[in-house]
C-alpha cells in the first residue's frame, strides 16, 4: 500500500490517500479540495472519517460528490473487520477526543490511522465539549494491546510507531 500525506487547512490536518491496485481511499479530507484532488492518481472508492471536527471534514461532501463515493464513519460502522475493495480494515472505536472517534487499522499493512485520538508523543484534547477523559483512558488501554510494530498516522503532525509511543508518550505509559 502506498500512503500519501497532504497537510490541509489552517490547522494543517493530515489528509491521507491510500493507494492499492489502482484504487484509493481518502482519510479525513479536511479542506483544500483542489490540493487533495491533485494528489489522487487512481480511482477513489471511499472516504474514511476519523471524527467530525471541522478540520477533518471540510472537503468531505465535495469529494464524496465529485467522485460519487461512500463515506464511512462512526454512524455507519461497527467495531469489526471490513473489506473495502483490496483494503482490509479493522474498525476500532477510540472515543475520548470526541465520542465519534475511530481508529482505522489496516492489519495486512500494519498501519493505523488515529485521527486526533493519538499523536506522536501526545493524545487529543479531552477538554473540549466533545471530549471525555474516562473514554480517552479506556481507548488508550484498548490501543496499547496492539502490536508494537504498527506505524501510526495521526490527524496532525508526524507519523510514529506504536512501540515508540508506549515507551515515550506519557499518556501511554
Amino acid at each position: 500500500m502506498n500512503i500519501k500525506t497532504i497537510k490541509v487547512g489552517i490547522l494543517e490536518t493530515n489528509c491521507y490517500i491510500l493507494e492499492k491496485n489502482n484504487t484509493c481511499l481518502i482519510i479525513d479530507p479536511g479542506d483544500e479540495l483542489e490540493k487533495i484532488c491533485k494528489e489522487i492518481t487512481c480511482t477513489p472508492v471511499a472516504i474514511l472519517v476519523t471524527h467530525r471536527h471541522f478540520d477533518h471534514i471540510g472537503a468531505l461532501n465535495k469529494i464524496s460528490s465529485k467522485y460519487n463515493i461512500p463515506i464511512y464513519e462512526h454512524n455507519n460502522l461497527m467495531e469489526e473487520k471490513i473489506k473495502i475493495n483490496d483494503f482490509d480494515i479493522e474498525i476500532i472505536y477510540t472515543p475520548g477526543h470526541t465520542k465519534d472517534s475511530i481508529t482505522y487499522y489496516f492489519y495486512k499493512d500494519n498501519v493505523m490511522f488515529t485521527g486526533d485520538f493519538l499523536f506522536k508523543e501526545s493524545i487529543g484534547r479531552t477538554d473540549l465539549d466533545t471530549g471525555n477523559v474516562l473514554d480517552m483512558k479506556n481507548s488508550i488501554q484498548k490501543i496499547k494491546k496492539f502490536d508494537n510494530n504498527i506505524k501510526v498516522y495521526p490527524g496532525h503532525g508526524d507519523s510514529t510507531i506504536l512501540q515508540y509511543e508506549k515507551q515515550n508518550n506519557i499518556y501511554l505509559r
